[in-house]
């Protein structure tokens, strides 16, 4: 069955906030990027493209007919979806367990486990 996995960020530290990144020691910020390539090296997974910060985003409404766009997401910061990527997995007990092992899971974010309608 394929998943879609969305990362929300929420408070993980990433290498676009250099401040919160320098908290994290060398071997700390070696071990997310190593937790990253591992699972994008991981042949039933297919990643997403890097996105922009949710604060590049726009959102956009129609409303009685007229678009309206606003700056920004439409949730707020922490809840915005930081990444995502697509799993092909024999059930969703294996989806989590690939979900466990994104940094963002266990590093103040979490992973949205969904699965795609197959048709």
């Amino acid at each position: 069955m394929m998943y879609m996995l969305l990362i929300h960020q929420g408070t993980t530290p990433t290498p676009r906030d250099p401040e919160a990144w320098s908290k994290l020691s060398d071997d700390e910020q070696k071990a997310v990027y190593a937790a990253y390539q591992e699972i994008n090296e991981n042949p039933s997974i297919t990643p997403g493209v890097e996105m922009q910060p949710p604060e590049l985003a726009t959102t956009v409404r129609v409303e009685d007919g007229k678009t309206l766009t606003t700056d920004g997401p439409f949730v707020e910061i922490k809840e915005a979806i930081g990444g995502y990527f697509f799993l092909d997995a024999d059930n969703l007990d294996e989806a989590i367990e690939i979900a466990a092992k994104v940094p963002a899971a266990s590093m103040g974010g979490a992973i949205e486990v969904r699965p795609i309608v197959e048709r």
